[in-house]
């Protein structure tokens, strides 16, 4: 699914063709997404401007004069700039139609995403309230991990992943995260030592940050706003290589499953 980076990327792709356009239309082709659609938002959006878009974990919001549209991806979804009027394909949920000939059209195959619509506080709704930091911030050190994970009696892969404890640290950029920093995934969150956290919190930033310059990660669905895909897979050191020798020491990649996630790891590399 589409991990914080690929996200980001979305934010960054849509952002300059939305901010401050005005909504003519709201369209609607299916009755729901992994919640229902409010069909009185094709009422309520129309004539409303979009002042900013912004990233929460991985939910976009676009901020508009009267409240926030809440958008989440889901499993494979995307979000594409096309002219008004573009034909529409089988997957093709959500058009917010511009006043400038311009739609932002949400595409969703497997129907796990999300478009709702909140007149109060974003960062207040029941989605957002309870997600922990962001980790680009300063608030996400290796203090804060170390302290966090005391007594958790779960792997340090599940509590990285946990969105309470990081938002956006997903399964493909959880195991490289934790092979750069040569920690075993199966390791317990409690038995880290707050150095190896803090070596931990500065991959995560790094490989985020170069995902994020890379466009994203393309593993099946993914693609770009415009179109094109994220290059980050190629960068890929363990993710989806089972079997294959490790880059650094040639030992096999090991595969296991961990909370029903796949995971990719060096036996040798990593302890």
């Amino acid at each position: 699914m589409p991990e914080l980076p690929e996200v980001e990327t979305t934010l960054r792709g849509i952002a300059p063709h939305v901010t401050g356009r005005t909504i003519l239309e709201c369209v609607f082709r299916t009755a729901k997404l992994r919640w229902s659609l409010d069909p009185a938002l094709c009422y309520i959006l129309p004539g409303q401007k979009i002042c900013k878009v912004e990233r929460r974990a991985k939910y976009l919001l676009l901020c508009c004069d009267q409240g926030t549209i809440i958008l989440h991806l889901g499993m494979s979804g995307s979000l594409r700039i096309v002219p008004a009027g573009t034909t529409e394909q089988k997957h093709d949920h959500v058009d917010l139609i511009f006043t400038n000939g311009q739609c932002l059209r949400l595409t969703d195959p497997r129907k796990f995403g999300a478009f709702i619509y909140t007149n109060s506080e974003p960062y207040s709704h029941k989605l957002l309230c309870h997600l922990g930091p962001e980790p680009l911030t300063d608030a996400f050190s290796g203090e804060y991990l170390h302290a966090l994970s005391r007594g958790r009696k779960l792997t340090v892969k599940q509590f990285i992943m946990e969105q309470k404890t990081v938002v956006g640290v997903g399964n493909i950029y959880a195991s490289e995260s934790l092979f750069r920093a040569g920690i075993r995934p199966d390791r317990m969150a409690g038995r880290v030592a707050l150095k190896r956290y803090e070596i931990l919190v500065r991959t995560i930033k790094e490989i985020l940050l170069q995902a994020i310059g890379a466009g994203g990660t393309t593993i099946n669905d993914f693609n770009q706003a415009d179109g094109k895909p994220g290059y980050f897979t190629q960068q890929l050191q363990v993710y989806g290589r089972g079997g294959d020798p490790c880059l650094t020491c040639g030992h096999p990649v090991h595969s296991q499953r961990l909370g029903q996630r796949s995971t990719f790891f060096c036996p040798r590399c990593q302890f």
